[in-house]
């Protein structure tokens, strides 16, 4: 009779551990299709994805190639840049400094960079290090970024005119993404650790991770092997484009990883900081990531049930079908990607791909995840697919309608010479109009390399076309007074900046 229970109870036990084992439909049949599809549907040369699952690889793959026009195939060990996914890293990295006795989280930046300030004194005595990465410093979300995003400002120079913008809102008062403070938090870092930021994430993170693949510093890019390439639209034609130098803003986006690397990661996380039984990350430190810091805005879904959207130390965090996703997304010049973890299920996701235009890199993340969750098969790339074409019809048919102006060739109202000349914006520096061959071009101080050609439009408004298309097609007004150019508004791409600059004619 005991017998006969015990093996009853040894059979239960087996058919559990292999209805846990079984895999969802969409990923054992279906994901490379999809996935397939997506490259052509979307335009997108290449995409690596992998699924970890109860501390295994299940899916750990690349598809297409790494470069437009040439067959090179993207694999489980190929270079993306993972953007704003290196925030996480440094948000453990803080944490992890402060578990070893180092610092707090609430330990004010100026006890490290005595010499930071900001618009308001009091802001620049009281800011902490938990401030400075969770987007409550007062910024409107990317704020800022233009002057420093691929420009030839040092990290300390970022700084510098970081503390010299005026916020949007109050303090502590509204959640605004920014950049910048990670690269405050780069400097202390450096300051309690007595190592530089990028050499730590190795100490602490690649090595005993075992991330041979993982670059801290976007320039290490250029010399490494089996890399992806970034590609952008010029107009209606994807092209590859250079990738972006971005080690001013430090650990707000500088690595590049493979899936394979990132797997190791997404483990670490889930696993309360083990890898291969190895205590890697302590897990108070993986606990205390993930509290809640900032509120972002109310959470939506277009079709499951969400309330919430959070941000912890380097994660964005969201409750979806009863389980919290703690998780990110990145996107720098040619790139955009996703991680995501779903602790309760023991599940991580990870999508890089390698343009800068798509919304797949989303949707798939979201058909795993209801795929694991046994929830409805939904077709998110499709349904991203049809809004992004939307958003692209209408900023075609502008476009069209600016270009369209452009060609009546209309008078400014003033001569082309007149809107000539140097300009100043009190914090970024100068731009400079210069006129050649009867064509306005328009170049930065701290940009070398950027230029834009200004077309009339009529009036004291002109076209603006980037040579980089990062930047975007832009309208330009001018502000004239007294029949002379006062100053001009710069705008560009809301991919790198929605708020304005106002440049005064010297």
């Amino acid at each position: 009779m005991l017998k006969s229970a015990l093996l009853a109870l040894l059979l239960i036990s087996f058919i559990s551990v292999n209805a846990q084992d079984k895999l969802p439909q969409f990923i054992t049949d279906n994901l490379d299709e999809y996935v397939e599809e997506a490259l052509s549907k979307w335009n997108i040369p290449g995409i690596a994805v992998c699924i970890v699952k109860d501390g295994k690889v299940i899916v750990s793959k690349g598809y297409g190639v790494r470069e437009l026009g040439k067959g090179d195939s993207v694999d489980e060990n190929t270079l993306f840049m993972i953007a704003s996914n290196t925030k996480a890293f440094v948000g453990t990295a803080l944490v992890l400094l402060e578990h070893e006795g180092k610092c707090s989280m609430d330990d004010k930046v100026k006890k490290y960079l005595p010499d930071f300030t900001m618009n308001d004194p009091w802001v620049a005595e009281n800011v902490n290090l938990t401030d400075i990465i969770t987007h409550r410093m007062g910024m409107e979300t990317f704020q800022g970024d233009f002057m420093y995003w691929t420009s030839a400002l040092t990290m300390d120079q970022v700084i510098e005119k970081f503390g010299k913008l005026t916020p949007l809102y109050d303090f502590r008062a509204k959640w605004g993404y920014t950049n910048a403070g990670y690269a405050v938090a780069a400097k202390c870092i450096e300051k309690i650790s007595g190592l530089s930021w990028h050499e730590f994430f190795r100490k602490k993170f690649f090595e005993p991770l075992n991330m041979t693949r993982t670059l801290a510093l976007s320039e290490e890019i250029f010399t490494a092997e089996n890399v992806s390439k970034p590609h952008t639209f010029f107009g209606e034609e994807l092209k590859p484009i250079p990738f972006p130098v971005i080690d001013n803003l430090g650990p707000a986006g500088s690595i590049s990883s493979s899936v394979k690397d990132i797997s190791k990661w997404l483990i670490a996380q889930l696993d309360s900081g083990r890898l291969n039984g190895e205590q890697v990350i302590p897990y108070q430190v993986i606990q205390k990531t993930r509290q809640p810091q900032s509120i972002v805005r109310r959470s939506g879904h277009p079709f499951n049930r969400t309330n919430y959207n959070l941000y912890g130390l380097g994660w964005n965090l969201q409750d979806y079908e009863g389980r919290e996703i703690v998780a990110h997304t990145g996107g720098a010049n040619g790139f955009v990607t996703s991680v995501a973890l779903v602790p309760k299920e023991n599940l991580g996701i990870a999508v890089f791909t390698n343009t800068d235009q798509n919304g797949f890199f989303f949707a798939l993340q979201w058909e795993i995840i209801d795929a694991f969750l046994n929830l409805p098969f939904r077709d998110y790339s499709n349904f991203y697919f049809e809004r992004f074409k939307r958003n692209k019809d209408k900023q075609k048919e502008e476009l069209a309608a600016l270009k369209d102006t452009v060609n009546m060739q209309l008078r400014p109202d003033l001569s082309p010479d007149d809107y000539a000349g140097n300009y100043i914006h009190d914090v970024y520096g100068y731009l400079n109009i210069n006129r050649e061959d009867n064509v306005l071009k328009m170049t930065f101080e701290h940009h070398p390399g950027l230029e834009a050609v200004l077309e009339s439009l009529g009036g004291n408004r002109f076209l603006s076309t980037f040579s980089d298309p990062i930047y975007g097609i832009r309208v330009i007004p001018f502000t004239i007074e007294d029949n002379r150019v006062k100053s001009l508004t710069l705008s560009v791409d809301d991919f790198v900046e929605f708020t304005t600059y106002e440049f005064t004619k010297q």
